[in-house]
């Protein structure tokens, strides 16, 4: 049936296209349409479904700072997106040092806490 005759179609389709302007106005769709599907740490070249694997990290992580140039950006693969990710929450916890270690936990157990124990046992 064409468009003008079913009202129905033609709404879900004319709501299709909004949606799918408003996804590519994202910052998102518009870092794919500026740089090349290559991942910025790694240097894995992503295409076709592998596409998706393929993030937007904002360098800032103010995901609300989204310049039109895309100077706030850089793709990352998930890979290496959890990673850059991983290595702040890292750098924030020894940020903490000020406070000093007592407020650190500790491990709950000590693997080699009976090594010296076991190597000075002779064997027979």
């Amino acid at each position: 049936m064409p468009e003008e005759k079913n009202p129905t179609a033609a709404r879900v389709i004319a709501q299709a296209r909004r949606e799918r302007q408003q996804r590519e106005a994202g910052y998102r769709e518009r870092a794919l349409k500026l740089f090349p599907h290559v991942c910025a740490r790694c240097g894995r070249e992503l295409s076709g479904k592998r596409l998706r694997e393929l993030t937007v990290h904002h360098k800032d992580h103010d995901h609300d700072h989204n310049p039109p140039d895309g100077s706030n950006w850089e793709l990352l693969c998930i890979y290496c997106h959890d990673n850059e990710h991983s290595r702040d929450q890292v750098a924030d916890w020894y940020a903490g040092e000020e406070a000093g270690p007592a407020e650190r936990p500790e491990a709950l157990d000590s693997p080699f806490s009976r090594l010296g124990d076991l190597l000075k046992k002779k064997t027979p």
